[in-house]
């Protein structure tokens, strides 16, 4: 055999890395890592730390300090819990319709109800929230429009309501367990309804059609049909409700009372006033695990594959 019959092998290619994407990511990341990240771990720290502000903090990991924060201050964490599970409960029952209507418009009018949705944002989370003491206080707008129209009546009745589900005292409705919770379903209401409004607007109404022609009843239509088919949507929504209204404290404090005091508002006054803040920070992250460990469980049996 020749050499020239002997295979000489083709050079190799050099490899070029494209560092593109790499470069895009590398503003978002750097982002996540100064204001998440470096955050978290010097609160996971602070709640293992030991000392004064006078004198100082040295870290022991003291997890003793989250056995007395949970062991303290448990019914405010479970009183946020519920509050701000009723608050999406109730921002789902009126956003889910709100969005509906507004999907199944056209031209300005569509427009004009998305912006009457976000313009709530234009004004400060705070005044918005001080304008439902105006609403609901004794001699406020809501009790002048219902004597007004002779049915002060049914008023009282409905906050004898509210105190027979304890979400209320009897005589009033400011101040009261049902004021915060209104509070919470009224500031937080756009972020149901947007993302409701995203998925039901890419229905494919010719299901639904199909579902008539197959003798489906517009209950079962709904149930079978467009629920599932608008599932991300409400995932997105609840989540979007629930977290942030879990750890708010501005509606507690400005319409609630001594009994309706919230975990964010108690994290607040541990961290600005009592200057405890080992005990904050265990709250704190005692509270972000809880919503990550609700948050993963409730994704999964969700099951959105187009959310995660």
């Amino acid at each position: 055999m020749s050499d020239a019959a002997v295979a000489v092998p083709p050079p190799r290619r050099r490899v070029r890395r494209n560092w593109v994407p790499y470069a895009l990511l590398a503003p978002g990341l750097l982002w996540l890592v100064v204001f998440f990240v470096v955050p978290t771990v010097s609160l996971v720290s602070q709640s293992l730390q030991t000392g004064d502000v006078f004198n100082g903090y040295t870290l022991t990991w003291n997890v003793q300090t989250y056995v007395d924060a949970l062991g303290t201050y448990w019914p405010q964490l479970l009183r946020s819990l519920v509050y701000a599970g009723l608050a999406t409960v109730f921002t789902l029952l009126l956003g889910y319709p709100l969005a509906w209507f507004i999907a199944h418009r056209s031209g300005r009018l569509k427009n004009v109800l998305l912006v009457l949705v976000i313009a709530p944002f234009f004004t400060s989370f705070l005044i918005r929230t001080l304008a439902w003491q105006t609403i609901l206080g004794n001699g406020g707008l809501l009790e002048t429009t219902m004597g007004a129209l002779h049915l002060t009546w049914l008023l009282h009745g409905f906050e004898s309501f509210l105190g027979l589900v304890n979400l209320g005292t009897g005589n009033q409705l400011l101040y009261t367990p049902f004021a915060v919770v209104a509070g919470l379903t009224y500031n937080f209401l756009p972020f149901m309804v947007l993302p409701l409004y995203a998925n039901i607007e890419r229905l494919d109404l010719r299901l639904v059609e199909a579902a008539s022609d197959l003798y489906a009843t517009p209950a079962s239509a709904f149930r079978r049909v467009i629920w599932p088919l608008s599932l991300p949507g409400v995932v997105a929504g609840t989540l979007l409700t629930f977290i942030p209204a879990t750890g708010d404290y501005i509606n507690s404090v400005l319409l609630g009372s001594t009994q309706t005091v919230m975990i964010g508002q108690v994290i607040d006054s541990q961290f600005l006033r009592v200057l405890n803040y080992p005990l904050a920070a265990a709250l704190s992250v005692a509270l972000m695990a809880l919503i990550i460990t609700f948050v993963t469980v409730y994704v999964r049996r969700a099951g959105t594959e187009e959310l995660v």
